[in-house]
């Protein structure tokens, strides 16, 4: 059964420190409500996740936040390269040599926060090429969303829609 719109009030965007802080204090919770949703995967999770994200997504504006850019990296494939060089005019490699790094499991990531190609309005100067990471973040419209249970956590931290996503589906499960 999917939840319907008029089940949960609007979200209003909270100031960050008000969701940030609240994000941190959840953490622990949320970390054993992702340990119980792993352990026994609700057969109609991904609808749910999904019909959850659609919501947020509607009252949230992202370019008002930007997090996600002023702090993480995302991972860039080689073909994330290949895209971005030939976007920006550069070979893969000076490319990878200007603005990549090799972290610490091996993936090539950015080599400074906040991202080089954010702009002063928090728009992407390279949105057309952008990685696959950026084009999928923050990942709560994907399928098997079981899979992205780790990294669903940790995003909550950063993303104010991820962390009302979250919050929204404790109540349900």
């Amino acid at each position: 059964m999917l939840v319907k719109n008029n089940k949960h009030p609007p979200i209003t965007m909270p100031i960050p420190s008000d969701w940030q802080r609240k994000a941190r204090e959840a953490e622990t919770a949320n970390k054993s409500f992702f340990k119980q949703i792993k352990q026994r995967t609700p057969k109609n999770l991904d609808e749910q996740v999904k019909q959850l994200h659609d919501e947020v997504f509607e009252t949230l504006d992202c370019l008002t936040c930007a997090n996600c850019c002023k702090t993480t990296s995302p991972l860039f494939l080689q073909k994330d390269i290949e895209r971005l060089a030939k976007f920006l005019r550069l070979k893969a490699g000076d490319f990878t040599a200007q603005y990549l790094r090799i972290d610490e499991d091996g993936d090539f990531v950015l080599q400074q926060t906040p991202c080089p190609f954010l702009g002063h309005d928090n728009m992407c100067m390279v949105y057309e090429a952008r990685p696959n990471a950026c084009r999928e973040y923050p990942h709560t419209n994907q399928r098997k969303f079981h899979a992205l249970l780790r990294i669903t956590q940790k995003n909550a931290l950063i993303c104010p829609a991820v962390y009302q996503i979250v919050e929204r589906l404790k109540t349900i499960y």
